[in-house]
């Protein structure tokens, strides 16, 4: 399955080892129902850095997360050296998005700006909340947390790796009047 990482798309990270036959738990990063419970075929981002092919033997529920097998990890020492690995799959089958509406792995890394143009920081993770979702903002060790809404969102440029945002000044630590 030879498939240029940039056509890509993260749908699951790998959290733990589980049980004594290889297997371990998956936290979904998918909004598609029932993206984990068919897949034959995945490619393994390794905590090294290094993607591995692998065939899925198995995937069953478990309340908010996932168990999974591999073909070829059958202890849990083998499973626990791919804790943290991110599960990806081509672009194409993970289907397609519309207007306003992004993969959580094209949003990471992306810069933030504010209505000025000022740098805000850099998406360093999105946390789900009831109801909504909040992107973490990094900048050096000041972080903020930007509701995934429309209202702050004002744009995103996937080619530029830009997004734009407003109304975010009282959300920002260490902002003061002049």
């Amino acid at each position: 399955m030879a498939t240029a990482e940039a056509d890509l798309v993260t749908i699951g990270k790998i959290e733990r080892p589980f049980g004594v036959r290889g297997e371990f738990k998956v936290r979904s990063l998918s909004d598609v129902p029932g993206r984990l419970e068919h897949l034959k075929q995945i490619h393994v981002l390794e905590p090294a850095g290094q993607m591995v092919d692998r065939t899925v033997t198995h995937v069953r529920r478990a309340g908010s997360t996932f168990i999974m097998g591999l073909a070829g990890v059958t202890t849990p020492e083998e499973a626990g050296m791919l804790r943290g690995g991110l599960i990806q799959v081509p672009r194409s089958p993970a289907g397609t998005l519309s207007a306003d509406v992004y993969f959580e792995c094209d949003l990471i890394g992306m810069t933030v700006e504010n209505e000025r143009g000022d740098e805000v920081g850099v998406v360093e993770t999105i946390l789900e909340i009831p109801d909504n979702r909040l992107f973490v903002v990094r900048k050096g060790t000041e972080e903020v947390l930007i509701p995934a809404a429309k209202s702050f969102v004002t744009s995103v440029d996937l080619v530029r790796r830009r997004m734009m945002v407003r109304g975010i000044e009282d959300l920002a630590e260490g902002c003061h009047a002049v």
